[in-house]
This record gives structure tokens, C-alpha cells and sequence, in this order.
């Protein structure tokens, strides 16, 4: 019972706390408290009934608030419905005031529209004459910004570029700032950058125009300056000798005064001629349009670019100076190639000394010189490779003209052009190396047509023909009567001559070298030497050797350049003459034509003998002994008698040549005498080595008698004198070893032999005793 009544409490106490939660619960949501969530999860918990519970304790807290508000109408409800009493009451009187407050306005209305009318129309015609006055004002202020936008236009139509860039710094800097506010201002100022940008392509294509041109009329421009710097040399050159010659005139007053006359009138006309001709020739500035250069540059400057005009300009310029000073491949092969290439140089160089001199800074004295060094450096590598092409000696000589005028006309233009006179000294060398190569030619077309005889005078008429070509004299022969024969053949007038050709050939590159007399006079002297100690004495040196040339021929061509050796002095004096330079200065060189020709004749000579030694050789070898023999034939071998019969007739040529000069008969005497001697010397020694020749093993002395015979015709040969001069026997000493040997063997004198062996007395002094042993064994 006890716990029973405990349980019924506790539920009790239960239900009582509910009914507090809901109440909670229920004035919370009366306050509008948020969030609501804790509050209804408190009333929602997991007790049975509690929705049902909760909504009956929410409807009796909704009764009771409509009996509330029932209770608070009924209290007010008496005074609501005597305001709405008097509000019925006024109702009639607000509609009359309504209609007329309606009337009133209506009335009002009326009247005021023509006031209305007359106050519109004023205002209207005040906003007028105000706008109209602020429009004039407005006009006036941008007037000159309009007349100064269309002057630009008009200026940029007629391409005053210089003017318009004027006007556009006036407009930004004057007129526009004034009515910036405007939208047209706003449009002028965005369309003035973008025209400056035209101007400047516009002068840049026109500057571009400019440099294409120059480019392909360089050479027209360089020609022309060359033109004109080779008329002024010309006319200087012309004027210094007629000052020359005007003191010299002084000299001998008295008997050129008519001289002198005819001269000063024929230089008048040469003056006025001179300046005709400049009145109607343009120079070569003339030929070129610099107007775009000056725009640009006046251009840029204004703009500011002045710096960037300047480094493009400089750049493109040195872009074009390579491709001018790029050679063609075969420019060596023609003179007008070489002249395109000058002119093109010139014509470059020509511009760029103008800009120089008429604008400040677009190009510098600096930038020239730096421009002209490149480019000369390029011009020397060029002429040194493509000269040495050249093998045509006139073509070299054109190329040298064409150099001097070309240095001369930049030298004028105050480049400096040393160098170029220093390269012109190496191809100077080159053009003598061609000179001596074509003469060489000539030398040997001469020397192949010469017959190699005297030459045949038959009158006085050719004589004189021939000494007016070679420089001869002998007294003793102009004592004799026609015919008769010089003792040179053809070859020598005419070496002589191609020898002064020559030296006109090389005096040609000396002109104009700015060199003086001496030097030009040292210059041929050497060049001279090169084409006597190199040319023509190979010349000599191979003709010698030729085959074809036989001992007539030898002896001849020794007569030949004694002749030219002794012409030498007259060609020093042909140079002297030439170069007004007189011998006995300390600095003239000489001509070295005295070893030139002594080596030739030397070489003759050397020709000779080893051509008899040769023909001698040959009749050895058809020797035919039979050396085992009994008894010998009793004459002379036949090979023998036919080599004595060939010496014989060959020294009488050499005695028979013309020895009309005492000298010539004294060097064919010479060489006679020495030919003789060799021949009995070489023959002597063939003999010998006949006898000892390894391959014969045995002699009869019926060979030995038939040997002996022959010996003894070939010293009946040196006995006979063949040629005239020997004195005593000495040509038969040329047979005294053979003789002794022999003698030795044919009496068989062994005792005296052994006996005065060693002695300066003995009868077999020049037996040698190895040789007499060798033919005793056979």
C-alpha cells in the first residue's frame, strides 16, 4: 500500500512539471523568441500524449485571448461611431469647397495663359541671344584652330612636310589648349600624332626613294667626277707648262715675241672655252636631287628623331658601301669592268662628302674617314686579287690610268689615297712581270726568225736604214765599198728596238705616279735590267741549247751580243734622255747588260765544244777495229780521215766569218782556238779509253800499227794549223800521252822506259805506268 501511494505521487509530480513546461513553452512562442527549436523539442519529448496535450493547452490559451480582445472592442466601440457621426456631418460642406476651389482654379487658369504666352515667348528669346552670343564667342576662339587645321591640310596635300610639322607644334602648343573641351579639339589631337607618323613615313619613303636612286646612278655620279678631275689635272698640267714655257720665254725676249702673242690668245680661247664648257656641264653634285635628305632630316629633327634619322641613315649607307665595293667576279677581264667598279666607288663617296658639308651632324668627318678606310682597304684586297689576273700588259696599263684618276679625283674630295699610290707601285711590278712575259714572246719570235748571217747592205740607203735602228760603228768597214755586210745578223737592230719598246711600255706606268724624275729614271733602269738579266738572257740561253742551232749559228749569236752588250751604253743614255736625269748622279743605277750578254756568249761557247764533242763521239762510235790483226792495212782508218775532214771544214767556217773589226776577229780567233783545242783534247781522250777499254781483252800489234797510223794522221792534223794562232806545238800536245804510249809498245823500249821512269828527262814522261800495264796485258 505504501509503495502504491508512493507511485501515484511521483506521477502526480510529473504531471504538474508538464503543465509547466507547456506553459513555458506556450509564453515563448507568445514572444516571438527565435529560434523556437529548443522550445518545441522540449514539448515534442518521447512522453505519450504530449502533441495531444500541448494543442489542448495552446486553444484554451487562444480563448482566453478572444474574450480579451472581445472585452477591449466593446470598451471602445462608443467613440468610433461618433467620430464617424461628424464625418457625415462635414461631408456636404467639403463638396462645395471642392467645387469651388475647382471654379476658382479654372478661372485662374484662364487669365494667366497669355501671361503664360508673352513669359515663354521672353524666355525662349533670351536663350537665344544668351546661346547666339556664347556661339560667336565660341566661334571666334576656335576659328583659328580650324584655320590652322586646314593650312595643315593643305600643307600635307602640297607635302610642305617642314611647314606642316610647324603648324601641328603651333596648334598643340597655341590653339588647341584653348578649346580642348570641344570633341572635334579632342579628334584634331588624336589625328595630329598619327599624322606626324605619316610625315615621317612619307620623308623615310621618300629618304629610301633617295638612297635606291644614288645606289643605281653612283656610277653616272663617279664618272662624272672623274671626268672633271682629269679635265682639271689636264688643264692644270697645261697651265704649268705654259708657265714653263713663259719663263723660258722671258729668257729670250727678244726673239719670241711673236711666240708669245700667238700663246697668250691661244690661252685665252683655252680659258674661254674652258668656262663654255662649265656652263653647260653639270658637276657631279648636280646630278643628285638632295632635297629628300634635307626634309627627312629637318623632319626628324623637329620630331625629335634627329638620332634615329642619323643612325639609320649611317646604317643603310654603310650597307650600300659594301655592295659598291663588291666586286663582279669577272671584272679583271675588261677595263670598262674596272671602271664601273671606280665610278661606283666615287659616286659614293661623292654623296656622302656633300652631306658632309650641307648638314650638321647627319654625318661626321669621323664616320667618313672611318667609311673611306673600310672601303679602301676593301679596294686594295680587290685590285690585288683581281690584278693579278691580268696578263694583258695594256689592260694593266689601263687599270693603272684608271687608279690614278680615281685617287685623284677623291684625293680632291680630301680623302687620302697614299695607299693607293703605294699599291700601285706592287702592281707596277706585276705589269713589268707581263711586260717581260710578252717580250719574252717577242725575244723568241725574233730569234726563231733570224737567219743568223750578216746582215747584206747594198747602198748607202741601207745602211743608213740599218743604223738608224742599232747604234753601230766601225770606221774600217765605212772604208769599204758596196755591197757590203755587217758583221751582226738581223736579230740585233731588232732586239734593240723591242728593248726601247719596252722601255716606252714601262716609262707609261711611271707617268702620273706623282714620283720624281730620279725615281721614274731608277725605276726603267731596273726594270730594263730585269728584261736583260732575265728575259732576254733566257732567251739567249734557250736558243743556245735549241737543237737546230749549229756551230755557225753559236758563232754568230756570240758576235750578236757583243754587239748588244756594247748598245747598252746607248740605251742608258736613250733613259737618260728620257727622264732628263744625267748618268753621273750618284743615284742613277746601271745596266747590267755586261754580264746579261758575257753569260750568253759563255754559254755559246760551252755549246760549241760540247757539240764538237758530240760529233766527235758519234765517228768513234762507228769505229770498227779489228784488234786482232797481223799486219796493219797500211793507210788510215776511214772513220778517222772522215772526223779529220769534219774538224777541218768546221774551223774553216770559224776562219772564214766577216773579222772586219779588230775585235771580232780577235773573239772568233778565240773561240776558234779554244774549239780547236777542245776537239784535239777530247779526241786524244777517246782514243786512249779506246785502247783501254775494259771490254777488249786482246790486241794484236798489227792493231797496235793500224792504231798508230791513225794517231799519226790526227797529229798531222794538229800540225796543219788548222786554226791560225797556236803557237809552237801546242796543238800537238793534245796527242802527247797517246804518242808515247804508242811509241812505248811499237819500238818495245821497256829497259829505257823502267829505266827513266820518274825522271823530269825521260822519254815516256807521260806514260802512266797503271795504263802501260793495262795494254801490256792485252
Amino acid at each position: 500500500m505504501a509503495r502504491k501511494s508512493k507511485s501515484n505521487l511521483s506521477e502526480l509530480y510529473l504531471e504538474e512539471n508538464k503543465d509547466q513546461i507547456y506553459e513555458n513553452a506556450l509564453a515563448e512562442i507568445q514572444s516571438f523568441q527565435l529560434p523556437l527549436g529548443t522550445t518545441l523539442r522540449s514539448v515534442y519529448d518521447d512522453q505519450p500524449n504530449a502533441h495531444q496535450r500541448f494543442m489542448e493547452k495552446l486553444d484554451a490559451c487562444i480563448r482566453n485571448h478572444d474574450r480579451e480582445i472581445e472585452k477591449m472592442c466593446n470598451f471602445h466601440h462608443q467613440g468610433f461611431v461618433d467620430a464617424i457621426t461628424e464625418l457625415l456631418k462635414v461631408r456636404a460642406d467639403a463638396e462645395k469647397l471642392k467645387v469651388q476651389v475647382t471654379d476658382t482654379n479654372r478661372r485662374l487658369q484662364d487669365a494667366g495663359k497669355e501671361v503664360i504666352a508673352q513669359t515663354e515667348e521672353i524666355i525662349r528669346c533670351r536663350v537665344q541671344q544668351r546661346n547666339i552670343t556664347t556661339v560667336v564667342e565660341k566661334l571666334q576662339l576656335c576659328l583659328p584652330v580650324l584655320e590652322m587645321y586646314s593650312k595643315l591640310k593643305e600643307q600635307m596635300n602640297v607635302k610642305r612636310y617642314y611647314s606642316a610639322l610647324k603648324t601641328m607644334e603651333q596648334l598643340e602648343n597655341l590653339y588647341l589648349p584653348r578649346v580642348s573641351q570641344y570633341r572635334f579639339c579632342q579628334i584634331m589631337i588624336e589625328n595630329l600624332p598619327k599624322l606626324r607618323e605619316e610625315i615621317k613615313e612619307i620623308s623615310m619613303s621618300d629618304l629610301k626613294d633617295f638612297l635606291e636612286s644614288i645606289r643605281k646612278h653612283s656610277d653616272r655620279i663617279g664618272e662624272t667626277a672623274m671626268k672633271q678631275a682629269q679635265q682639271q689635272k689636264t688643264f692644270s698640267t697645261a697651265l704649268q707648262k705654259q708657265n714653263n714655257l713663259n719663263y723660258g720665254r722671258n729668257m729670250h725676249l727678244g726673239r719670241s715675241r711673236i711666240l708669245e702673242s700667238k700663246n697668250e690668245i691661244t690661252l685665252k680661247r683655252t680659258f674661254e672655252d674652258d668656262d663654255e664648257h662649265e656652263e653647260e656641264v653639270l658637276t657631279a653634285q648636280d646630278l643628285v636631287d638632295f632635297s629628300p635628305v634635307y626634309r627627312c632630316l629637318h623632319i626628324y629633327s623637329v620630331l625629335g628623331d634627329g638620332e634615329i634619322f642619323e643612325n639609320y641613315y649611317r646604317k643603310q649607307r654603310r650597307k650600300q658601301a659594301r655592295l659598291v665595293l663588291q666586286p663582279q667576279s669577272s671584272m679583271h677581264e675588261t677595263v670598262e669592268g674596272y671602271r664601273r667598279y671606280f665610278s661606283q666607288i666615287v659616286g659614293f663617296f661623292v654623296v656622302e662628302d656633300h652631306i658632309l658639308h650641307v648638314t650638321q651632324g647627319l654625318v661626321t668627318r669621323t664616320y667618313t674617314d672611318e667609311l673611306w678606310n673600310m672601303a679602301l682597304s676593301k679596294i686594295i684586297a680587290v685590285l690585288r686579287t683581281h690584278s693579278s689576273y691580268c696578263s694583258d700588259p695594256d689592260l694593266v696599263l689601263e687599270l693603272k690610268n684608271l687608279i690614278v684618276v680615281f685617287a685623284d679625283t677623291l684625293q680632291g674630295y680630301g680623302f687620302p689615297v697614299n695607299r693607293l699610290f703605294d699599291l700601285l707601285f706592287e702592281i707596277r711590278d706585276q705589269y713589268n712581270e707581263t711586260l717581260l712575259k710578252k717580250w719574252s714572246g717577242l725575244f723568241r719570235d725574233i730569234f726563231e726568225a733570224d737567219n743568223y748571217s750578216p746582215i747584206p747592205v747594198a747602198n748607202e740607203e741601207e745602211y743608213k736604214i740599218v743604223i738608224s735602228k742599232f747604234p753601230f760603228q766601225d770606221p774600217e768597214l765605212d772604208k769599204q765599198s758596196f755591197p757590203k755586210k755587217l758583221p751582226m745578223s738581223q736579230s740585233v737592230p731588232q732586239i734593240y728596238i723591242q728593248v726601247k719598246e719596252f722601255i716606252y711600255a714601262s716609262l707609261k706606268f711611271s707617268e702620273s705616279l706623282h714620283r720624281s724624275s730620279t725615281e721614274i729614271d731608277d725605276m726603267l733602269r731596273k726594270s730594263t735590267n730585269l728584261l736583260l738579266t732575265r728575259t732576254l738572257s733566257s732567251c739567249l740561253q734557250n736558243l743556245i741549247k735549241k737543237p737546230h742551232i749549229g756551230l755557225t749559228e753559236l758563232v754568230q749569236i756570240i758576235i750578236n751580243t757583243t754587239h748588244l752588250e756594247q748598245a747598252c751604253k746607248y740605251l742608258e743614255d736613250f733613259i737618260s734622255n728620257i727622264t732628263n736625269i744625267s748618268q753621273v748622279s750618284v743615284h742613277t743605277a746601271r745596266l747590267y747588260g755586261l754580264s746579261t750578254f758575257k753569260d750568253a756568249r759563255h754559254a755559246a761557247e760551252g755549246e760549241i765544244y760540247t757539240k764538237l764533242n758530240q760529233k766527235i763521239d758519234e765517228f768513234i762510235q762507228i769505229a770498227d777495229y779489228d784488234w786482232t790483226m797481223s799486219e796493219s792495212d797500211g793507210r788510215a782508218s776511214g772513220y778517222l780521215m772522215d772526223l779529220i775532214n769534219f774538224l777541218r771544214s768546221t774551223f774553216q767556217v770559224f776562219t772564214h766569218l766577216p773579222n772586219n773589226n779588230n775585235d771580232h776577229a780577235a773573239m772568233s780567233g778565240k773561240v776558234a782556238q779554244t774549239a780547236c783545242m777542245s776537239a784535239c783534247q777530247h779526241l786524244s781522250t777517246s782514243l786512249m779509253q779506246m785502247l783501254l777499254d775494259s771490254e777488249l781483252k786482246q790486241i794484236s800489234m798489227g792493231a797496235i800499227q793500224q792504231f798508230n797510223l791513225d794517231v799519226i794522221q790526227c797529229e798531222l792534223f794538229a800540225s796543219s794549223e788548222p786554226v791560225p794562232g797556236f803557237q809552237g806545238d801546242t796543238l800537238q800536245l793534245a796527242f802527247i800521252d797517246l804518242r808515247q804510249l804508242l811509241d812505248l809498245f811499237m819500238v818495245w823500249d821497256w829497259s829505257t822506259y823502267l829505266a827513266d821512269y820518274g825522271q823530269a828527262t825521260s822519254k815516256y814522261l807521260r806514260v802512266n805506268p797503271s795504263t802501260a800495264l793495262t795494254l801490256l796485258e792485252k
